[in-house]
């Protein structure tokens, strides 16, 4: 839950200080920010990945076939489940709604609850960040995420006042549901081995983020979330 923790508290700290900051961060420093951030995701996700394939030179290559028939196979059941088209629609649906709010709407504090729970929740790092969080504890993918929705809150509170703030209690909610969740199956992953395949297609799809956070490639991380499922059942297949 420390992941989760640290991601209420940012959405806090972000409320109040946008709420108190008469300026906002310049566009040079946000830039500085991006560049600083996508380099901590594509170590996050390399470290993870590296920690997950272990063993003889044999074993790797065989837990590097798994993880990329994971993705492959994760990715074609995302897109038949329309995961990335399902989320793209509700953060297109926030970003809508916040383009129609302005300071003096008197419906702006509710307007900014919705919105910010929405664009907090509805990413794919919420969930393999929760997940990671849950199965290892490896919370370095909620910290990027605490301080990506830091800043976000800063910048709301300027439309939607103090309503910004309340955001963190569904965010709470969602991402320490499945934490625990995560956490309750993690006695099923009894194989360590089972855990390393997770976290090494995991890191490979935090690394994908840093391409998304970049503005290198729009990658479609969340079609791929139903790999973290097959990467310890094509483990405990061939282990």
């Amino acid at each position: 839950m420390i992941g989760t923790i640290l991601n209420a508290a940012a959405i806090l700290v972000g409320g109040v200080a946008g709420l108190a900051l008469a300026k906002e961060i310049s566009s040079a420093n946000q830039s500085r920010l991006k560049v600083a951030l996508g380099v901590f995701v594509v170590y996050a996700g390399l470290s993870a990945t590296w920690s997950g394939l272990n063993g003889s030179i044999g074993q790797i290559v065989k837990q590097i076939g798994i993880v990329l028939l994971s993705l492959i196979l994760g990715n074609l059941l995302g897109k038949l489940l329309r995961i990335q088209k399902s989320l793209n629609s509700l953060g297109q649906y926030a970003r809508d709604r916040f383009t129609k709010v302005r300071p003096t709407d008197p419906n702006r504090l509710s307007e900014g609850f919705v919105t910010c729970s929405l664009l907090f929740c509805v990413g794919p790092m919420a969930i393999l960040g929760a997940l990671q969080d849950g199965l290892s504890g490896d919370f370095k993918t909620l910290a990027i995420k605490s301080v990506m929705d830091g800043l976000a809150t800063m910048a709301f509170a300027k439309t939607f006042g103090w309503g910004v703030i309340l955001s963190l209690i569904p965010v709470v909610s969602y991402q320490g549901t499945l934490t625990l969740a995560a956490r309750a199956l993690q006695p099923m992953l009894r194989d360590q081995v089972l855990l390393d395949s997770i976290n090494a297609t995991g890191g490979l799809l935090v690394c994908c983020l840093a391409l998304i956070i970049l503005d290198l490639k729009k990658v479609r991380v969340a079609d791929y979330l139903p790999s973290l499922a097959f990467a310890p059942l094509l483990t405990w297949v061939w282990h």
